[in-house]
């Protein structure tokens, strides 16, 4: 559909259900995510509340390349980006259909911009794969996978407020991370007192829509060089946060807590936008 018509549908279904799909920022785990019965029922709970997408944009903190690049826009094997877990992680698939037109619709509204973007055939990553495995298991909605073309907030912030209005065309805007990632404490038995205030700090401040503060993450957050010594999990719910700037609507935390038994330091904090 060229873009003009596309933007005209899109505003037309809009005006007459009022429809929107929320954007999302999903806390993704690893592979053994799959293993954590009560994890795959929330994010499985987080999809049957949502209005059933046409299609899904995931953005991963596991792929970073300039300029922003879409993955393959049909099925191709998964990008198995970990190592060292055993062999039965390895072994799974999912096999959504491409998302050719989605991909042609996210060419034009960063052409507006004037924001570059590029192709390949990169395989959705675990960042992307892994919670559609737990939020869509049949593998039926279409998903494209979007790189992030920078770690510099302003820049991603950007790039969410250019794909807005993918969703009021009916597609699901997701990143993928982590609200606090230090591998030094992974599978830790405890939830460090820093993990707890900076992870208390984000749902403050994206509650209260302080995209500001947001993008300055790293000086005005807690501990944020040990909650995050990093930045590539974190960033991509400013993308999310992006892409709901110029709405007024109400910010969800579908997912709370720590992941590991007796907590760890990783929050389990996903975001619903809308």
């Amino acid at each position: 559909m060229p873009e003009a018509a596309a933007t005209k549908t899109s505003s037309a279904t809009e005006a007459a259900t009022g429809a929107v799909m929320p954007a999302l920022f999903l806390a993704h785990g690893a592979p053994i995510l799959m293993d954590d019965p009560g994890w795959v029922g929330e994010l499985a709970t987080v999809a049957a509340e949502l209005p059933r997408p046409s299609s899904i944009l995931m953005l991963s903190a596991h792929w970073e390349k300039r300029p922003a690049t879409l993955g393959a826009t049909r099925p191709v094997p998964l990008y198995y980006d970990f190592y060292g877990f055993p062999e039965r992680y390895y072994q799974v698939t999912y096999a959504a259909p491409g998302a050719p037109e989605l991909a042609t619709r996210v060419r034009a509204l960063l052409a507006e911009r004037k924001l570059p973007v590029a192709d390949s055939d990169r395989g959705l990553d675990h960042g992307a794969y892994v919670p559609l495995l737990c939020m869509y298991p049949r593998a039926d909605v279409p998903v494209l996978q979007l790189s992030l073309p920078s770690l510099e907030p302003k820049e991603l912030f950007a790039l969410g407020q250019a794909l807005a209005p993918l969703r009021s065309e009916g597609v699901l805007v997701i990143g993928s991370g982590f609200l606090t990632h230090n591998m030094r404490f992974a599978f830790r038995h405890d939830t460090p007192s820093w993990a707890i205030e900076f992870d208390a700090w984000a749902k403050d401040v994206l509650a209260r829509r302080d995209h500001d503060a947001l993008m300055d993450f790293q000086n005005r957050g807690p501990a944020a060089h040990v909650a995050l010594p990093t930045t590539e999990h974190f960033v991509p719910v400013i993308v999310a946060a992006g892409a709901s700037a110029d709405r007024t609507e109400r910010i969800a935390f579908p997912i709370e807590g720590f992941w590991g038994q007796g907590g760890g330091a990783f929050t389990r904090r996903s975001v619903r936008f809308g």
